[in-house]
């Protein structure tokens, strides 16, 4: 038992890493079939709300009195920032690189947060301190790493020809540069909702309820946003299974990990 509890966090984490790659790669086929990335983000929000509203009404119901228009506010604009842009951005730049580019560039959230957390007085870096140095050399280190993902293209791992080895077209280096550009948008996005969260759940600490407000901001957020950019209804229609099994699946994830 004592094993089991010390190695707990880390298969737990390792279960999240799997399940987050597993994601992405249904992400990834549903958008190369032609999945718009807004209905993606609306249809999972909406979901979310409804599985979460319930709980919220059973066990929080009695914290609805404390919500007040400045705090509505806030989680208006943490659904913004932290659901409904950050998912579009990964999602776009998702489609313009690769799965493995995308959790790569996922390493480089931790690294925004702290360097925006430093003019607010959140985050502290001690030079004199072993942990403030570690801080800074891990942040540098997850920079270093995702300007080379951006800017380097190395040699195929796996080719059926060794000789002439294959060039990257003008083309692919392009459409990897722009989903950089979003990827980065998406991390930007998702370290800003870290700090404005962290005030929320201090003036509002219930889980549930906040989730699924938040959850409800964002699902009309993300619907008024796909109607802006494409008004045509029979995009909203799932196609086939891959795309009702990768919504169902992206929430239940979501959830699991929430719970």
């Amino acid at each position: 038992m004592k094993f089991i509890e010390r190695w707990k966090p880390f298969f737990l984490m390792v279960s999240v890493e799997f399940a987050f790659a597993t994601v992405n790669i249904l992400f990834k086929m549903v958008l190369d079939r032609g999945m718009n990335h807004l209905i993606i983000v609306a249809y999972r929000q909406l979901i979310s709300t409804v599985f979460l509203t319930p709980l919220a009404y059973l066990w929080e119901r009695e914290s609805w009195s404390k919500l007040t228009p400045r705090l509505m506010g806030q989680m208006f604009l943490c659904a913004l920032l932290g659901l409904t842009l950050c998912q579009y951005f990964f999602l776009v730049g998702l489609k313009y690189t690769s799965t493995t580019f995308m959790c790569a560039f996922i390493n480089m959230v931790p690294v925004i947060t702290f360097i925006i957390a430093l003019p607010f007085g959140m985050e502290k870096a001690k030079m004199k301190s072993k942990s403030g140095k570690a801080k800074v050399l891990g942040a540098l280190t997850c920079v270093g790493g995702a300007l080379i993902l951006m800017l380097y293209t190395g040699m195929p791992l796996i080719t059926r020809k060794p000789w002439p080895r294959p060039q990257p077209s003008t083309k692919a280096a392009g459409r990897g540069v722009i989903g950089s550009i979003y990827l980065c948008a998406g991390s930007l996005s998702w370290s800003s909702w870290f700090l404005i969260q962290t005030r929320v759940g201090n003036k509002y600490p219930f889980q549930y309820s906040s989730t699924a407000i938040m959850s409800l901001f964002s699902a009309i957020q993300s619907t008024i946003l796909c109607f802006i950019v494409d008004r045509n209804i029979s995009t909203w229609v799932l196609k086939g299974k891959l795309e009702i099994l990768c919504i169902l699946y992206a929430v239940s994830i979501n959830q699991s990990i929430f719970d």
